[in-house]
């Protein structure tokens, strides 16, 4: 692949990052589509703004779904 191409496709993919980062699924473009191309579906990201002004993209984390709930009953 030549430089030119390869610059392409790196800001193809910027900008689909750019979109799932925004919480938006980007157009023309479908969920196995970005899954083959290593990219998260929208949601699974969330953007970090450091302390210096750069923002990062992180993978979100999963709240847990653990029941704090206990039973003081003796049955």
């Amino acid at each position: 692949m030549c430089l030119a191409c390869e610059e392409a496709e790196m800001y193809y993919r910027f900008q689909l990052l750019r979109q799932i980062a925004d919480g938006k699924m980007p157009d023309g473009v479908t969920e196995d589509e970005l899954r083959a191309m290593d990219l998260p579906l929208p949601g699974e990201v969330e953007v970090i703004v450091e302390a210096d002004g750069r923002k990062t993209l992180v993978p979100k984390t999963q709240a847990d779904n653990k029941n704090d709930f206990t039973c003081d009953s003796p049955e």
